[in-house]
């Protein structure tokens, strides 16, 4: 027998017996579509992420108050103690931190800010001029503050995109004087968005140089309490000499020891690091539970070969009499078994394309499916199929012809 029989003869027999046969496969398609999209999730989660933080800044070093706290601590400017505006002199100094390219301190309240009869309590952030640079960030409306508005403790505010909206709607906010916490600013710009998925909203945001900021909007007990620092290194590659020249400024500047050290530097770099390893570990651990179904799935293959096999006993009997050899006979049903796994990891790999399209829309998180993991899914059904069949082929194979002839 050819392999070309083999094949359609198998076909047949997986035909006459279809809804037998399409109940099995469906162990194979849900466990290779959940694979599928389990993985692609997760791989869609990393790539998210890895964009959202290097829309921060690749280069972006981030210097808090306190030896511990969590990044989210120090993106809203809390933490024990605070800096001053010298330690921020210190680090900006080029003689004492040459791989740093900028610093922006800044100092963070809340804050009621009123256009007309609109009103919004939004983030106040009081910093330098550059700011703009350190963080990345442009403009898509006006200008940001200057050197000369930070000396003079100008009245101006950079809005960001959604506090502009909820303020002003469709009208242009750049020349519009707004009240913040009773005190008149002018809007000299607005803030192109940075993405609602980064670590804090900073869309919703208002921006004032920072000697305003303590002269106007703080009490007297905060008014020189500065939050955190943000420092962009030369480049990705003066990131750690950076990360050491601010440790060591720092460390003198504040008076401390490296084992009594009273601020955390963290970089965006070891921040991806971690969500990579983070996301990894849940991709591969729902992965495995995924994977469970395709073990599920193989041994329903198994099992209805080995209902098969009792069902055709006669069949094997009445070929092993016509001189099919219990080669021939093995491989006829490994081909079957084969079939099976490899049609329901063909229609797994299509819901899974299908799921794909629709989540994708729906979390707002692109599920990343690539072409190597398809065809690796498909041989994967495939090699389910094959092994779920061995021991059913063999059992058919051992059956003694004149035992089988009798079988009623």
């Amino acid at each position: 027998m050819t392999w070309t029989e083999t094949l359609r003869t198998a076909w047949e027999a997986l035909n006459g017996r279809r809804m037998r046969s399409l109940l099995t496969m469906l162990g194979i398609l849900i466990g290779i579509a959940a694979v599928m999209l389990t993985v692609g999730l997760g791989e869609g989660a990393r790539l998210q992420i890895g964009k959202e933080i290097n829309k921060l800044g690749s280069n972006l070093l981030i210097v808090m108050p306190g030896g511990s706290g969590g990044l989210s601590s120090g993106l809203s400017g809390s933490g024990s103690g605070g800096f001053t505006l010298s330690d921020a002199e210190v680090i900006a100094d080029p003689a004492i931190a040459p791989d740093v390219a900028g610093v922006a301190p800044i100092m963070t309240s809340a804050a009621t800010v009123q256009y007309g009869t609109a009103d919004t309590s939004t983030q106040v952030n009081g910093t330098l001029p550059a700011w703009v640079d350190v963080r990345a960030r442009t403009l898509a409306e006006g200008r940001f503050f200057t050197d000369a508005e930070q000396s003079s403790a100008a009245q101006v505010a950079v809005l960001g995109p959604e506090t502009a909206r909820t303020l002003f709607g469709q009208e242009a906010p750049v020349g519009k004087e707004i009240v913040v916490s009773g005190q008149s600013f002018v809007v000299i710009g607005v803030l192109e968005s940075a993405g609602s998925a980064s670590l804090s909203n900073d869309d919703d945001v208002l921006v004032v140089p920072m000697s305003t900021m303590a002269q106007r909007l703080s009490t007297p007990a905060s008014a020189l309490t500065i939050g955190t620092i943000y420092v962009a290194a030369r480049d990705d590659a003066s990131i750690t000499a950076a990360h050491q020249e601010i440790t060591n400024a720092l460390t003198v500047n504040r008076q401390t020891t490296t084992a009594d050290q009273d601020f955390s530097i963290f970089t965006f770099q070891a921040l991806l690091s971690a969500a990579n390893t983070m996301t990894g570990v849940l991709t591969t651990l729902l992965g495995g539970l995924a994977a469970i179904s395709l073990i599920v799935g193989g041994i329903g293959v198994m099992n209805i070969m080995l209902v098969s096999v009792s069902e055709r006993v006669r069949e094997i009997g009445l070929r092993k009499a016509l001189g099919a050899t219990p080669k021939l006979i093995r491989r006829q049903f490994m081909v079957e078994a084969g079939i099976l796994g490899l049609l329901g990891g063909a229609l797994g790999v299509l819901v899974g394309l299908l799921g794909a399209a629709i989540l994708t829309p729906l979390l707002n998180l692109e599920v990343t499916l690539s072409l190597p993991a398809t065809l690796l899914a498909l041989a994967v059904s495939l090699g389910i199929g094959i092994v779920a069949g061995v021991y059913p082929a063999a059992r058919a194979a051992n059956l003694p012809p004149i035992d089988a002839l009798r079988s009623e």
